[in-house]
């Protein structure tokens, strides 16, 4: 069965390849998008969460998306992570990432101060009405430090046209579950994605759309060959595919902060890029790469 949203598929949210020093590499960035491209990925995202979204100066992220932007060229789409605890900031981004030409913004609640339902209603009212890009929500509760509800996302949904999607980083997937029956009779083609790797079979069967999700900058083949299998009804295909994304889900145990792992991951699978993540973090150690790649055996 065939999504019907706007947006579907395989997105990944792409790690931001920097060289040792801290800055951007280019080269290989590009390198790493056009593996993505290949394998068949339905979009990408610059500037989720496994981008560091929080770690680089804005003018730095402005370049990079215009960057990404350009380097995609069309070829899937480009969903730009513009959220920030600074709503003027929020919204000088994505204008700046409209004007490059990304496909939708995604925008996750302002974390410190978890805003009340009130104010997250303002909050995303005050992005959507300041683009006419679509908005996708992100909403990831421990990190945020407040939640957006099944009741509440229906109700932005009905009040922004624009506000299209949303991507549940909640691991349950009962929350999920309740969000796409809210918003769903709403919108039906409201995109709710699932934010963890190993649910996109239960995403799909409980009526979502599909993942947005980190291992896929490591086996984007995996995914959309499960992707692809779900769609035609080869579930044993589809059931292989999630048994190997269930395996992988050990590397997100190896490092200190699960960025380190995904890029040692993509490391150790052949772009010879920097592990580097920016500060504050515990950077990779040999002995946890050691372990990633056997994970990958």
């Amino acid at each position: 069965m065939t999504s019907s949203a706007e947006f579907s598929g395989i997105i990944c949210p792409s790690i931001t390849i920097t060289k040792d020093d801290g800055d951007i590499d280019y080269e290989r960035w590009g390198q790493h998008l056009d593996h993505l491209i290949e394998a068949g990925i339905n979009g990408v995202l610059v500037f989720g969460s496994i981008g560091e979204f929080y770690a680089f100066p804005l003018d730095v992220k402005k370049q990079a998306v215009d960057f990404v932007a350009k380097h995609v060229a069309g070829r899937i789409k480009v969903f730009a992570g513009v959220g920030d605890t600074n709503l003027n900031n929020v919204i000088d981004f994505a204008r700046a990432v409209e004007a490059s030409g990304v496909d939708a913004l995604v925008v996750v609640s302002p974390y410190y101060f978890g805003p009340t339902a009130g104010g997250a209603k303002a909050y995303f009212g005050a992005v959507a009405e300041a683009t006419n890009l679509p908005v996708i929500l992100y909403n990831f509760p421990p990190r945020t430090g407040s939640d957006l509800t099944p009741e509440l996302v229906a109700e932005l949904a009905a009040a922004h046209p624009n506000i299209v999607g949303i991507k549940d980083t909640v691991d349950t997937i009962s929350h999920t579950r309740k969000v796409i029956r809210a918003v769903k009779a709403v919108n039906p083609r409201f995109a709710v994605f699932s934010g963890f790797d190993e649910y996109y079979l239960v995403n799909r069967v409980s009526g979502g759309d599909g993942v947005i999700c980190g291992m896929t900058n490591v086996e984007p083949e995996t995914f959309v060959t499960l992707h692809h299998a779900y769609e035609a009804g080869d579930y044993g295909t589809a059931i292989e595919a999630a048994e190997r994304i269930s395996h992988l889900m050990a590397l997100y145990d190896q490092t200190d902060l699960f960025i380190s792992a995904i890029k040692g991951a993509v490391k150790a699978k052949g772009l010879n890029i920097s592990t580097l993540i920016r500060e504050p973090a515990v950077q990779l150690t040999a002995q946890q790469y050691e372990a990633i790649k056997a994970i990958l055996k």
